[in-house]
């Protein structure tokens, strides 16, 4: 069965906040360090975590510089979670 739109929207952003929310914990880092070092605040981190936010792009540039990664990398982990393309 296909996913309506808003399903899609919605699994696309926990994807990404899984790749985020898994190389946060690579690293070892808080949501309050990782969001002190992307000078965003801890509960912002946590809804994108959860997918609950659509980050902007430059949101998106700010975590993977505080993640010391470049942006594709994270992209790149989130689309490989099962049900991206579907």
């Amino acid at each position: 069965m296909r996913k309506s739109k808003q399903q899609q929207q919605n699994f696309v952003l926990k994807a990404f906040g899984e790749a985020i929310r898994n190389r946060r914990l690579d690293k070892k880092l808080t949501q309050e360090e990782l969001g002190d070092a992307a000078q965003l605040h801890r509960t912002y981190i946590t809804d994108i975590e959860n997918g609950l936010r659509n980050l902007s792009f430059l949101t998106m540039i700010r975590l993977a510089t505080a993640l010391a990664l470049p942006l594709s990398i994270l992209l790149t982990e989130a689309e490989s979670l099962d049900g991206w393309h579907k």
